[in-house]
């Protein structure tokens, strides 16, 4: 597999024969270099997925080697090997961009592990890179794409990409704003239905008397001012994706209609006589709770085990703060050439503005809140003061810290660490635990023994 392969750069040749013998133990491909020079040359090939360089040698040294990789080839995941008294130096090297660090004398299980974490990560950024290019190829309104490479973004990226393969419908859940709809564009062009249609239908956004002539289509003299027949977005859908945004917002005479569709795999137009077979993958969304939903009659329950035969929560934007810069870049570069303005950045406050606020409105709000910056800035860089008062002043956020007091047991910094993080993903347990490193399983099980002591003690 391309980009795959581990080059290791160390002067101190005992050392590097270790490591090349531990990672061909692990199966991984390795090249060796005995010098930053060495290794440079070694760097230009395709191949190189992470770089696991020391910090201090003679001539070109770890330091200089990762700055120049960060520029040379940028998709390189650098790793850095360094004596206990050079910590501080390597913490400064992560500054520049190196992914992670590991000390002298190396542990062989710590080592192959933040290099499989690497190349892991490294493989998270091409396949997000790969599916913007082919979002972009899609022409998705206004350019608009999935972007990010925070934990959470990758537990998600990670989660569309499974699902994408099946058949299976589709429940997205998450606030309003997050990017539900690009969610369901990514499910469709990851899916062997990519070929074929991706139709989009807001259901809160129709009137209700039209919805299900939208839905469904209308043959000619159906009603007063049905003059010819017409099809159905599941219709137009044949062969690719339906996605119902805001499903929630249905009529229970349309969620009847729709139940059968799902059922039986057929519609049959307003005015119609007979059956319309459609093969349609159906992805929905939701910012409702929908079991809420069902207990007050608002939803039919057996619509709603239909549609969340896989169920997958967007995080919001104030659990993935680390994407905001990426975000604010990509909705600058995009409004300046919109607007044929000469921005080119964020001054460091204005970027520390942004990466404070909570974000209630998710990364829509950040996409307005940047359309308007640029669109007002007077100069090439934009300051806070281009932004609107509900950022400069609006409720700030901690997202992703954890205040646990010294000498706090660690059951109980285990029970807050996954309650926190359960928090930041909306209740999914299987994105936390990908989060978390551990098995969701162990998160079900440390729940469920949450729940028997509490009524133990009732």
């Amino acid at each position: 597999m391309a980009n795959t392969t581990v080059l290791v750069v160390d002067d101190d040749r005992a050392n590097l024969d270790s490591v090349a013998r531990i990672f061909q133990h692990e199966g991984l491909a390795t090249l060796t270099a005995s010098g930053g020079e060495e290794g440079l040359t070694l760097l230009r090939r395709p191949e190189v997925g992470v770089l696991l360089t020391d910090l201090m040698m003679p001539g070109l040294d770890g330091q200089e080697l990762l700055r120049t990789a960060r520029s040379m080839r940028p998709d390189v995941q650098v790793v850095l090997m360094t004596a206990y008294g050079t910590v501080e130096a390597a913490v400064s090297a992560m500054k520049d961009g190196a992914y992670d660090f590991i000390t002298k004398p190396l542990k062989r299980h710590a080592l192959v592990k933040t290099v499989q974490r690497a190349l892991e990560h490294r493989a998270l950024m091409a396949e997000n890179e790969a599916l913007k290019a082919r979002l972009a190829d899609l022409g998705a309104p206004g350019g608009r794409t999935l972007i990010g490479q925070s934990p959470a973004f990758r537990a998600l990226m990670e989660t569309l990409r499974q699902a994408a393969a099946a058949h299976a419908t589709i429940l997205l859940v998450g606030e309003s704003g997050t990017g539900k709809e690009l969610a369901a564009r990514a499910l469709h062009e990851l899916s062997p239905r990519a070929s074929g249609p991706f139709v989009a239908v807001n259901c809160g956004a129709i009137p209700e008397t039209l919805l299900e002539a939208e839905l469904f289509g209308v043959e000619k003299g159906a009603f007063t001012g049905a003059l010819a027949r017409r099809e159905g977005r599941f219709e137009r859908a044949h062969g690719g994706t339906l996605f119902l945004d805001e499903v929630g917002e249905l009529s229970l005479s349309a969620q009847v209609k729709l139940l059968r569709v799902l059922q039986e795999g057929e519609i049959e137009r307003l005015g119609g006589s007979g059956p319309i077979p459609v093969d349609v993958r159906v992805v929905s969304a939701t910012r409702r709770e929908l079991p809420r939903e069902g207990a007050e009659n608002r939803f039919r329950e057996d619509l709603y085990y239909r549609l969340n035969v896989v169920e997958v929560r967007i995080p919001p934007l104030a659990s993935r703060r680390e994407d905001v810069p990426l975000l604010a870049d990509h909705f600058l570069r995009r409004f300046a050439a919109k607007n044929a303005k000469p921005v080119r950045g964020l001054s460091a406050e204005a970027l520390q503005a942004l990466e404070e606020y909570a974000w209630p409105g998710n990364v829509r709000e950040l996409e307005h809140a940047m359309e308007r910056a640029v669109v007002l800035a007077r100069g090439e860089v934009l300051e806070v003061s281009d932004f609107p008062e509900s950022v400069r002043s609006g409720p700030r956020g901690a997202a992703g810290h954890v205040v646990i007091p010294i000498g706090t047991p660690m059951e109980e910094v285990e029970r807050r660490l996954i309650h926190e993080t359960l928090r930041h993903t909306g209740g999914d347990k299987t994105m936390a635990a990908r989060l978390l490193g551990i098995a969701a399983r162990t998160i079900y099980r440390k729940l469920e023994r949450e729940r028997g002591d509490e009524s133990g003690e009732e």
